[in-house]
């Protein structure tokens, strides 16, 4: 697929804060699924994760044997998932927008396929409130899935905060966001906690209080890229780290966009720079930021986490660039 033209500006990309020392990471427990890059993982009221591969298809699997089945296939490329309280499956599909499945009745149906007249190009995570509030975020406008390293190259923000309400109108929350991606609900619903990935942060979007409407600071300066995120049992924010900063990308962004703009487009698009593999999935207090919990480490056979629910006692991941589910027993 021939790449499209990237806009590069100059950027001066975030510091990085260690985190504390990680936790003893329990043993990692792989879970084969029929395609590659289930980009993110859910939990269906039966127990059963769900999750989307590269090729559109959405898949669930039996926690207890591991037995995988097709449910459906959007026809496109499944990113971010998320079960409304009638326990329908919203998809985030980076060609066809928002779209939500019926398990019951089989039906795929597209909720958001533009914006202000344009199409949803990258459309990333989502998530429902109690009133049936939609939220999601598109990672940018400039690319699809296919060529997420423009967006990071470019250094552009180019990602939105959305939300559709029960009514079908669509309001853009926040814009000039840095790759937009993991969005999920305090446990309270008091706000919208999101990711930016390039942006290596978290933040809050106040739903209630006298700060509704504004945008406050959760973490900053993360060490490296948070993907999806979850709310876990008792309210902590769980955020897969994809991988560590990239050494290259923080040159290149604050320097001239000719020379990114040479890099795009003389070099094939797998030389460009690329996520180096780790199993890191982080836990932070969803009121101050603090780490609660941390598990980090290495695996030949699985990383690049890009996704993260907790379920059964188990905390479950997806990847990128790879096949197969994982998850271990906290």
């Amino acid at each position: 697929m021939p790449k499209p033209r990237i806009d590069p500006v100059r950027w001066q990309p975030p510091g990085s804060r260690p985190l504390p020392p990680p936790d003893a990471t329990p043993e990692l427990r792989l879970v084969e699924i029929p395609g590659t890059a289930p980009e993110d993982v859910v939990a269906a009221a039966d127990g059963s994760i769900w999750t989307g591969v590269e090729d559109g298809r959405i898949i669930a699997v039996d926690p207890a044997g591991g037995a995988a089945r097709v449910v459906t296939n959007t026809g496109g490329r499944p990113l971010g998932l998320a079960f409304t309280r009638d326990h329908r499956l919203l998809i985030c599909d980076s060609h066809r927008g928002l779209l939500r499945y019926d398990p019951q009745t089989e039906q795929l149906e597209t909720l958001v396929g533009e914006v202000n007249g344009r199409p949803l190009t990258f459309c990333s995570n989502a998530v429902e409130s109690s009133d049936g509030t939609i939220y999601f975020t598109e990672s940018t406008s400039r690319f699809h899935y296919e060529h997420y390293k423009g967006s990071v190259i470019e250094a552009r923000g180019s990602g939105s905060l959305m939300q559709r309400s029960p009514d079908g109108t669509v309001s853009v929350l926040a814009t000039g966001l840095h790759f937009a991606n993991g969005v999920t609900l305090t446990a309270d619903e008091s706000a919208v906690v999101f990711a930016e990935s390039t942006g290596r942060r978290l933040s809050k979007y106040w739903l209630t209080g006298s700060r509704h409407g504004s945008i406050t600071a959760l973490v900053e300066e993360l060490p490296g890229h948070p993907d999806n995120i979850s709310t876990g049992a008792d309210g902590r924010i769980w955020v897969a780290m994809v991988s560590d900063r990239n050494a290259l990308s923080d040159w290149l962004s604050p320097r001239a966009p000719i020379l990114r703009r040479m890099m795009w487009r003389l070099l094939p698009y797998r030389w460009l720079p690329d996520p180096t593999p780790v199993v890191w999935v982080v836990g932070f207090d969803a009121d101050d930021g603090r780490v609660l919990a941390q598990y980090r480490t290495e695996h030949p056979d699985f990383g690049l986490a890009t996704g993260v629910v907790e379920a059964d006692g188990r905390l479950w991941m997806g990847r990128i660039a790879g096949p197969g589910l994982a998850y271990f027993r906290l």
